[in-house]
């Protein structure tokens, strides 16, 4: 999935594995009578992208003279893009590693969100999941060791129902957040293995006894707000109790989802914090001036575009990380 902005004009083109090959270090910006004119080149997490598509459509009508080339590939994609210098920045849905941290990778947390469980809305056992939702420990049995291979090993009957059990098969901080979930890296996980956000989630919309996980901005529908046509977002039962209590469900609608979130209601994780990452302290005078966008005015888009918003203690340290004055 790969995003172009020049001029105000808006162009969405479908890619695996599409980036521009300018590297940063041969990307040029200028300052010209107070216009900011150059390049920005981003990819990685799908969980990020659509956020990031908005920020740059805003950021582009306040500098019509800045070209921002943005890729979705997954978060690991986004990590090795940017330590290898190929772009200025990768989205990244995951915390980051040590061995990252060494290789200087900073990460600057823009927004947060949420991985969720999906199955599909013609589920014959809808009602009950509802009821009864699923656990970390079902979860553990479904994803990780595969104790769970019927309906009714996770609703606790006698039905021999199959569950048909997907994952992803990109490196990707959706997969990774919701296997430490499970105390696990996104490798232990089980399943059919389907390439990226969109891919998962067709996969079960296509699937009536399948389950998944998807970030919300692909469980979810944006205009309608409710959960995108054939997808139904599963319950988790955070205490463990087998009963989905009155204030476990806000699923049927994207903004009680994410007020959940906020207020803390869901587990954290599958919700984390979304990064940019940078290579060292960035230079380029457009690339800094983006962020500091991002940190700034386009956290007003995070909630209308399905995210959450930062604590301001997160941004400033984002702009300290940033050496923005």
């Amino acid at each position: 999935m790969k995003h172009i902005i020049q001029c105000s004009v808006l162009v969405l083109v479908v890619v695996g594995l599409g980036l521009s090959m300018l590297s940063c270090g041969n990307k040029k910006s200028s300052m010209k009578e107070g216009t900011l004119s150059g390049n920005i080149s981003v990819s990685g997490a799908f969980a990020l992208y659509p956020l990031a598509v908005k920020w740059a459509e805003e950021f582009q009508k306040l500098h019509p003279d800045v070209q921002i080339d943005l890729s979705a590939g997954g978060a690991g994609k986004g990590m090795t893009d940017v330590l290898a210098d190929v772009v200025d920045l990768g989205m990244v849905s995951r915390e980051v590693y040590a061995p990252e941290l060494e290789k200087g990778a900073l990460p600057i947390a823009v927004a947060k969100d949420a991985v969720v469980i999906t199955i599909n809305a013609a589920n014959p056992f809808v009602k009950e999941l509802k009821k009864h939702g699923i656990s970390r420990e079902a979860a553990t049995k479904i994803w990780i060791t595969g104790e769970y291979t019927t309906w009714g090993d996770v609703l606790g009957t006698n039905d021999k129902t199959p569950i048909h059990v997907y994952t992803r098969s990109d490196a990707c901080g959706a997969a990774e957040t919701f296997a430490l979930w499970m105390g696990k890296k996104q490798e232990d996980l089980g399943g059919t293995a389907v390439f990226g956000d969109p891919g998962l989630a067709s996969a079960i919309q296509n699937d009536k006894l399948g389950i998944g996980l998807n970030n919300i901005g692909y469980a979810y529908d944006e205009k309608e707000r409710t959960p995108n046509p054939g997808l139904l977002v599963c319950p988790v039962d955070g205490n463990s109790d087998g009963h989905i209590d009155a204030d476990e469900y806000f699923y049927d609608t994207k903004d009680d989802f994410i007020a959940a979130v906020a207020a803390d209601k869901y587990p954290s994780p599958p919700a984390r914090d979304l990064y940019m990452v940078a290579h060292g302290v960035p230079t380029n005078p457009v690339v800094i001036a983006f962020l500091e966008f991002i940190l700034s005015e386009g956290q007003q888009y995070n909630v209308p575009v399905g995210y959450i918003g930062l604590t301001e203690e997160k941004l400033e340290k984002g702009r300290i990380a940033l050496k923005i004055k």
